[in-house]
């Protein structure tokens, strides 16, 4: 198993390159900014305090400010959209996974749970994360809500975030609504959905291009592996953002896939919607 806590080299090339051509990035030394950027990744994967950074990792308050910087600089953003690597759009999946909220991410200065994505759910205060992943589950985009958030409350903001040239939009019988279903047709897609059980008249679905969903669990999966995303810890949503961000970049090295998907399984499953 690839080790999750420090950077490959062949992974770092490819983020330095990056930041490189980032003029809002200090990258004199690239042996201190590798060591940064390992000992954020540690912070991600243990979920502990930052006040808890191993010396060996570098000064807690040095790593941390740095890392508030990146933030208010959208750096950890720009890595995460340039490190997307050549998506497979034959098929998008959208899905939703609740976060639950520790105690210490309540109680932020100056701001309200609403405004840190903090909601009420059936298990106490959670956040709920709408993400979307290409046909190898490989993260795209994603929303953060409150826990309590529907899924179809953030259908119309998924199908826009979708890259143009989509072929198929897959997700759960939660998303079956006319409205999201004419808003996926518009964008030349065609919609893999479920009918709900009380629909009058249901609709087709492809159900053997639909068991490719799974991929986008299986991502859910990988990213809480990271502690920090099992569980929100952090009381503003400016340093929860970055962190998903820093957790999908991770994603995208480690492919779900690396073999490419039969084009015949996928021909012949938008054929069965089309006839």
């Amino acid at each position: 198993m690839a080790n999750r806590e420090k950077l490959t080299d062949e992974e770092w090339s490819s983020i330095y390159a990056i930041l490189l051509n980032n003029k809002r990035v200090y990258t004199i030394s690239e042996n201190k900014c590798r060591d940064f950027v390992n000992a954020v990744i540690w912070i991600l994967r243990s979920g502990a305090q930052w006040r808890l950074l191993p010396a060996s990792q570098g000064k807690w308050n040095s790593v941390f400010k740095r890392f508030d910087r990146w933030c208010s600089n959208s750096v950890w953003k720009d890595l995460h959209v340039k490190c997307i690597r050549d998506p497979d759009l034959q098929s998008v999946f959208a899905d939703s996974t609740v976060i639950r909220a520790h105690a210490c991410a309540a109680g932020a200065a100056g701001s309200t749970n609403q405004a840190e994505g903090l909601g009420r759910s059936v298990g106490g205060y959670s956040t709920k994360l709408h993400a979307i992943t290409d046909g190898l589950g490989n993260p795209i985009d994603f929303v953060l809500t409150q826990g309590q958030a529907s899924d179809i409350g953030q259908g119309q903001r998924l199908v826009e975030l979708t890259p143009t040239g989509t072929q198929a939009f897959m997700a759960d019988k939660s998303y079956d609504c006319d409205w999201l279903i004419d808003a996926i047709e518009q964008k030349n897609m065609i919609a893999v959905i479920p009918s709900k059980s009380n629909r009058i008249t249901p609709r087709q679905c492809d159900f053997f291009a639909y068991k490719e969903r799974h991929l986008i669990e299986c991502f859910f999966g990988k990213i809480k592996h990271y502690r920090h995303i099992f569980a929100h810890y952090e009381k503003k949503l400016k340093i929860t953002l970055p962190l998903l961000d820093s957790c999908h970049l991770l994603s995208s090295f480690v492919e779900m896939s690396t073999e490419p998907r039969n084009s015949i399984f996928f021909e012949t499953a938008f054929l069965k919607l089309i006839d």
